[in-house]
């Protein structure tokens, strides 16, 4: 599909030289010192020492001395349009969270939107991210083409993206948290997600943007949006995502409501299989656990707005001990104001440490893994992103680790990930340069910055004029 050729049709190849390789392959694979080929938009060959003789048509050639090579980071959950509402509500847990910012959050519209996407993509780019994926559920009416301004947004920054086309249908009259106004109706939910999927999502090998059906959780959605939901995305071949046992909060609302915890729920509804994932997933039972590895079900793990938002230690280890697939997300900006994909390496490492597995929860090429080969698997994707192997898409990231902040430690995956966060001298997506030095390529970072802080003014303002 997207292949770099010259004009006379000759494939362009990258060559990546001298740098310590971490493939994240099924056998952890590393090189000390080694390369890799990229023609047009794949990798084409990844080993020891230097490149093969010969090659044509190459257009460059970087010599990565001083840096790790890993595949591209993919971040699994996300709220793009929370850049513009962040530093608010900082001492709330997860429910009085939403209930202080729902009011705010539906009145966005599609201008903000794309400067919130704007921002949010642009701080996960230049931090290594290479697949990002936002879950955008706030659709007030006559706000716009929501959908379009974040799909937009991916495109010209140059990342791959997933938009979990969101929905909410159960509001505060119905026992719910959203304000009325804030949420659509089951039939338009479903008719407007069927729309964005047939319009947007792309299935090819190579594909820049996909959409996956994504009502926004158990206490914000019907049983029935759920239950359809899961109908039109297998009708439609596409993913499932959504919120699940994030908080205490939500455990005692699944059982006064349905009898039974959120993820007995889930499997009433049809949303746990290979084809769903679900974020955060703190509060997991032995059975929880079991029933997420028989299924398949993958989990989007975000240790920093479950900390933010005091929602618990998901336990992550015996996940993966299971055998279910765990990736991981920053989640929305509201709750964890960095937007950083690179810091939530270190984050899960640490957070997970303070469990009951202690130093052994997790390591530095487990939370590497997670980042990037196990975020493939959840947005699955495993196999065409989420390691360095032939054939794979040219996702990958140049980690300089021979600066002051990583020079004295001698592993480099232990220096990427125990370390400071280790800037990016060059980012590649499906081939093509989105990062140099820790720039972005495709967009003007001051001018997002001065959007949005204009739109997080003009939507405050609008907000307290409601």
């Amino acid at each position: 599909m997207a292949t770099s050729a010259n004009p006379n049709g000759a494939v362009e190849r990258i060559v990546i030289e001298n740098a310590a390789i971490a493939t994240v392959d099924a056998n952890d694979t590393e090189y000390a010192s080694g390369y890799v080929v990229v023609a047009g938009n794949k990798i084409e060959s990844i080993g020891a020492g230097k490149a093969p003789e010969g090659l044509a048509n190459v257009v460059r050639r970087v010599d990565a001395t001083g840096h790790l090579v890993t595949p591209g980071l993919v971040n699994t959950h996300h709220h793009f349009y929370q850049w513009i509402t962040r530093g608010l509500a900082t001492d709330h847990n997860l429910f009085n969270w939403l209930v202080a910012l729902y009011p705010t959050w539906a009145r966005i519209d599609e201008q903000m939107t794309y400067a919130a996407a704007q921002g949010s993509l642009g701080m996960m780019a230049r931090g290594g991210v290479t697949t990002a994926m936002d879950h955008h559920y706030v659709f007030p009416q006559g706000s716009g083409d929501l959908s379009g301004s974040i799909i937009r947004a991916a495109s010209e920054m140059g990342v791959r993206f997933t938009l979990a086309r969101g929905s909410m249908d159960r509001s505060e009259k119905d026992g719910g948290l959203p304000p009325d106004f804030a949420v659509e109706t089951l039939e338009g939910a479903l008719a407007a997600t069927e729309e964005t999927v047939k319009k947007h999502h792309d299935a090819s090998f190579d594909a820049m943007t996909q959409v996956a059906v994504a009502p926004c959780s158990p206490f914000s959605v019907s049983t029935e949006l759920l239950k359809q939901g899961a109908e039109l995305a297998r009708r439609l071949g596409v993913r499932l995502h959504t919120h699940g046992s994030e908080t205490v909060e939500e455990e005692k609302f699944c059982h006064e409501l349905f009898g039974m915890g959120p993820t007995d729920y889930f499997e009433s509804t049809g949303w746990l299989g290979e084809d769903v994932w679900m974020a955060h997933c703190v509060h997991m039972n032995d059975s929880d656990i079991e029933a997420f590895a028989r299924t398949k079900t993958g989990v989007a793990h975000c240790p920093s707005s479950n900390a933010r938002l005091a929602a618990g230690i998901a336990r992550v280890p015996d996940m993966l001990k299971a055998g279910v697939p765990v990736g991981l997300g920053v989640d929305g900006t509201a709750s964890n104001e960095s937007g950083e994909l690179h810091t939530e390496l270190r984050n899960a490492l640490l957070i997970n440490r303070l469990g009951a597995h202690r130093e052994a929860a997790l390591n530095a090429r487990q939370a590497l893994r997670l980042g990037t080969f196990g975020g493939a698997q959840v947005l699955g994707r495993a196999t065409q992103i989420g390691s360095l192997e032939a054939g794979k898409l040219a996702d990958l990231v140049l980690w300089k680790i021979d600066g002051i902040g990583h020079a004295s430690i001698a592993d480099p995956v232990t220096a990427i990930v125990f370390g400071a966060a280790a800037p990016v001298t060059l980012s590649l997506v499906n081939g093509k340069p989105v990062v140099e030095n820790g720039t972005l390529l495709h967009a003007d970072e001051d001018a997002i910055a001065r959007s949005t802080r204009e739109q997080a003014q003009r939507l405050a303002r609008i907000a307290a004029e409601s």
